[in-house]
């Protein structure tokens, strides 16, 4: 928490200190402070955030339902989601998707990577005065949640963004503090000629669970049955209380180009050379003060058990895009990664050795294209493993075309071949039956999908996805869990439809879900139907000053094989003994805003307060009981 009451304490230094750039508040002359000038504000669509693959928003200060779904650890809507009972921790899926676009396999622990930063989820931004977001919300017990952002462009060609996030909440079962930071700064910086231009971030992740395993076989029992005398949750016992895991990252990324020419009124052609640099680094340590042969089988040794797995990564990538009006953009790439993954020991036994470590290098190239052509707004992108360690490829072509201003179809489909994560191919653990080498084929994916959104009908997605050689893990013969790969193919189909209904002053907002494992319904698990409705009821109060929103969200899926959660992988697993599931949630809410402060206020799990609740997010693993929540986002323009 010290690193977030420095940068609350650096922010408005900074801020004061903030030379203003053309046309913001104030103008450029330090002196000047006339009262005409100080009314003069930039438009809220001058403060500008970019992605990493250059779409373009502003900061958004209103209140609508969406950011009520968004108010939340990830600051993502969760409708696919099954949270688990502290902030900070993992999450069960009641969804799936299998569109990414991967040549490599990812470095395992994937039930720990839901608050993971990826390229893709930092943005950039181009402020005409210093901007701040501050989110703070409250937690289960004895904590808080915060993300502090600031950033400021030192002129027109250069800004800089600085932010951090942190979480520390203890819970209300035992053994499952979390406290997480992750640390992010980012720059970007054009020349005066607008030729080179450049971006930057650096972040940094420390995300830390205590793991306690889920209830015991008697705590099950006693939560099943709302046993009055544990509604205090901390006495029911968990299997352990002795363990805990971390996963830490840090990730320096780059990506500049040379703008070689620009159209002018003789030439329509823009050539542009550019290179893309990322240094990935991570770590997962599995810490336990004495092991528990009867959760997990045997072990090398008694006390003080420590896995340690690290992954490092070396990218680069090299390419040239040209554009012309008529022929639209062509870029063509071509990349190198080297890896590192893996211990700092071997796994002798017999008839059998366990290597400490997979390394080497992939080559790959690739293109990517972009046109409007007869209305449609087509895209593709592809690449392929040339040569190196790991075979791979993907192949991801869409195209949308708007029937109206209210009224846009899109349709693609993507294909994906890549071998399975790192931990699926080794792994090594105190626990002997957690130990493995395996030489998987690749995951080959194909999906087609549709959607249509409709500001007067419905927005509405259709995908189905069909996988070869599917990873996965289970338990074996002897209930130890371990990787496997299915040798029939897994078929999934997925409907998703969503509509508002505006009355006014009163809204209904319904969100509806249904899946279907066509094949493979024993390798992946998921509830037919999810649906999220909420009836709300906004209104702009005290001439003006406040505008409100107050309702009631409810969330319901029906009753499925949930995966059970592994705390020594930091996976899930699937399991197909016990069906849980088909509960109802119902919260209320109540939201203002007042000015360019949106405050949220929540009771959580409302119906419980009658029918107490014995839910599960996993086997074992607690729903989360009644909890009132408070929060804040703030936005500064200085």
């Amino acid at each position: 928490m010290k690193k977030i009451l420095f940068v609350l304490l650096l922010i408005p230094l900074i801020g004061i200190s903030q030379t203003k750039l053309s046309g913001s508040p104030g103008g450029q002359n330090a002196e000047d402070t006339s009262e005409e000038e100080d009314t003069i504000k930039p438009p809220i669509s001058a403060y500008k955030i970019i992605s990493v693959a250059n779409d373009t928003t502003f900061v958004d200060t209103t209140l609508t339902i969406e950011k009520d779904y968004k108010f939340n650890y990830r600051r993502k809507d969760n409708f696919e989601l099954l949270p688990f009972s502290n902030t900070g921790q993992t999450y069960n899926r009641l969804g799936m998707d299998f569109d990414a676009q991967k040549l490599y396999p990812e470095f395992g622990a994937q039930a720990r990577h839901y608050n993971f930063l990826d390229v893709e989820d930092i943005k950039y931004y181009h402020v005409p005065t210093p901007f701040t977001e501050a989110y703070f919300k409250t937690v289960p017990e004895q904590g808080q949640q915060l993300d502090v952002l600031f950033t400021m462009n030192t002129s027109e060609r250069l800004n800089f963004s600085v932010a951090y996030k942190g979480v520390r909440a203890l819970g209300r079962y035992q053994n499952m503090l979390t406290s997480t930071g992750i640390f992010r700064f980012g720059l970007t910086y054009k020349t005066l000629d607008r030729k080179y231009h450049l971006r930057t971030h650096f972040v940094s992740h420390d995300l830390l669970n205590q793991e306690n395993g889920g209830f015991s076989e008697l705590a099950r029992q006693q939560y099943i049955d709302k046993e009055e005398e544990f509604e205090d949750r901390s006495l029911l016992e968990m299997k352990f209380e002795n363990a805990e895991s971390t996963l830490y990252g840090k990730r320096f990324y780059l990506d500049h180009y040379y703008q070689v020419a620009t159209p002018d009124s003789l030439s329509s052609n823009a050539l542009k050379v550019g290179h893309i640099f990322n240094h990935d680094y991570k770590k997962f340590d599995f810490i336990q003060t004495n092991a528990e042969n009867d959760i997990f089988g045997p072990s090398f040794q008694r006390s003080n058990l420590r896995d340690r797995v690290r992954l490092t990564e070396f990218y680069n990538e090299g390419y040239v895009e040209w554009s012309n009006k008529t022929l639209g953009e062509v870029k063509a790439k071509a990349a190198v990664k080297n890896f590192e993954y893996g211990y700092k020991t071997f796994y002798i036994r017999e008839n059998d050795t366990i290597n400490n470590k997979l390394t080497g290098v992939n080559y790959s190239v690739g293109g990517e294209y972009r046109k409007s052509i007869g209305g449609f707004d087509v895209q593709a992108d592809a690449m392929l493993n040339l040569a190196g360690d790991f075979t791979g490829s993907y192949f991801a072509a869409q195209a949308g075309y708007s029937l109206d201003e209210e009224n846009r179809l899109q349709f693609g489909f993507n294909q994906n071949s890549h071998m399975p994560n790192y931990n699926f191919l080794l792994y090594q653990s105190n626990y002997i039956n957690y130990n493995w080498q395996n030489d998987f084929d690749n995951v080959n994916t194909q999906s087609i999908y549709g959607e249509l959104r409709s500001k007067k009908l419905l927005n509405i997605e259709a995908r189905l996805t069909q996988i070869q050689n599917y990873t996965y893990f289970t338990e074996d013969e002897d209930t130890l869990v371990k990787p496997f790969q299915a040798g029939d193919q897994v078929r999934y189909l997925k409907l998703k439809a969503s509509k508002e209904f505006d009355f006014g002053v009163f809204a209904i907002d319904n969100t509806l879900m249904y899946q279907n494992v066509l094949d493979g319904a024993s390798v992946l698990n998921l509830p037919e139907f999810v649906t999220r409705n909420t009836i709300y009821y906004k209104d702009e109060w005290f001439d003006k000053a406040l505008y409100l929103q107050t309702g009631f969200t409810f969330k319901y899926f029906t009753k499925y094989n949930m995966n059970a959660y592994d705390p020594v992988l930091a996976e899930f697993y699937v399991q197909n003994s016990a069906e849980l599931g088909n509960y109802p949630v119902v919260d209320f809410f109540f939201n203002g805003k007042v000015d360019q402060t949106r405050i949220f206020f929540k009771l959580e799990h409302l119906n419980s307060l009658i029918d107490k609740n014995n839910n599960f997010v996993a086997p074992d693993h607690p729903y989360t009981d009644f909890l009132v929540r408070f929060g804040v986002v703030w936005n500064f323009f200085l």
